[in-house]
């Protein structure tokens, strides 16, 4: 599937579950251990991204960044993560925010194994990030590498 057709696949998804018109609140994790990046690509959209997802009803935006990233990846963050920025994402809808939080520690609790959603995983330096990553996690890893102010916007 290319690029375009996955934005507008996914774009037909939201709209049809109404997000257009909801404010919405996502949380992502950028899993940092030794200078390495944990990535995942999904089967929906193009690029490399940092596991993460939306924020559930009664849920906290880091309990949403710690549940996706052992969802998607088979690993659990060991202790406290930072809050990196909270971003606006205007990708799919002009509603959209992304709480990114920062770990340095994760262990692997139950293997990956490829499926509809996230059809590949793996770590990579931060020097060396695989292609295509998808733009706003590659601005936002370079945020964290070089120690920058986050952008307000994804």
């Amino acid at each position: 599937m290319t690029g375009g057709w996955q934005k507008f696949k996914f774009g037909a998804m939201l709209r049809a579950r109404g997000i257009y018109t909801h404010l919405t609140l996502g949380a992502r994790t950028a899993v940092i251990v030794n200078g390495r990046v944990l990535l995942v690509r999904h089967g929906y959209v193009a690029g490399w991204q940092m596991p993460g997802g939306g924020v559930d009803p009664g849920e906290t935006a880091e309990h949403a960044a710690r549940r996706e990233v052992l969802e998607e990846t088979g690993y659990a963050i060991e202790g406290p993560m930072r809050l990196f920025g909270l971003y606006h994402s205007t990708g799919y809808t002009n509603r959209d925010h992304v709480a990114l939080y920062v770990a340095d520690d994760a262990r692997e609790v139950h293997r990956f194994v490829p499926n509809r959603e996230i059809v590949e995983m793996g770590w990579f330096a931060l020097g060396d990030l695989p292609e295509p990553m998808a733009p706003g996690a590659r601005r936002r890893l370079e945020e964290i590498g070089e120690n920058r102010a986050p952008s307000p916007n994804w």
